[in-house]
């Protein structure tokens, strides 16, 4: 799914973004940042093309995020998908719990949104874990487009550090 986002053109490419955002809020790992190689070509100038895919990707993974928050409220009402996860190899659902109530408990919605600020993490995880534990819809679709634009903002300020310094260089 990546590929098709790093070689989308166009309006029709702002669409990919958005279903490749809402799908990597709840579907399928890997990481948001792809979005900002684009070349969609929009004919609006770098930095507002950039805003354009910011704001994009960020309602389209709240939107996807609001869904994977409406199934980890299913999946705590589903005893055997808890069991199951539990018996597991890997005990992710121990893991995320302890990992998200100790942000949860430090930070609440924002520790939601500061961990999906940190660029090159996949997110899904973050999203279910909070998504079984939290309950308000409003408050987690906020807290996960706050996360998506802050995690795509700082990764084009790094970005423009990395090429200011080699410019200087």
């Amino acid at each position: 799914m990546a590929g098709f986002v790093e070689h989308a053109t166009g309006w029709v490419g702002l669409g990919i973004i958005a279903v490749y955002s809402f799908l990597i809020a709840f579907a399928i790992p890997g990481v948001s940042e792809v979005v900002l190689v684009a070349p969609l070509d929009l004919g609006i100038g770098f930095w507002p093309q950039m805003a354009v895919i910011v704001l994009v990707s960020g309602v389209a993974k709240a939107l996807g995020s609001v869904f994977a928050f409406h199934i980890g409220q299913e999946a705590k009402q589903s005893g055997p998908i808890i069991r199951w996860l539990r018996r597991s190899r890997f005990d992710i659902v121990e893991w995320s719990e302890t990992k998200t109530l100790q942000l949860a408990r430090e930070y609440g919605y924002g520790g939601l949104a500061l961990a999906l600020c940190v660029p090159g993490f996949p997110d899904t995880l973050s999203i279910y874990a909070f998504a079984v534990l939290e309950r308000d819809y409003t408050k987690f679709a906020i807290a996960t487009f706050i996360g998506s634009v802050g995690r795509l903002v700082l990764t084009l300020a790094l970005w423009q550090l990395g090429l200011t310094a080699l410019e200087v260089a």
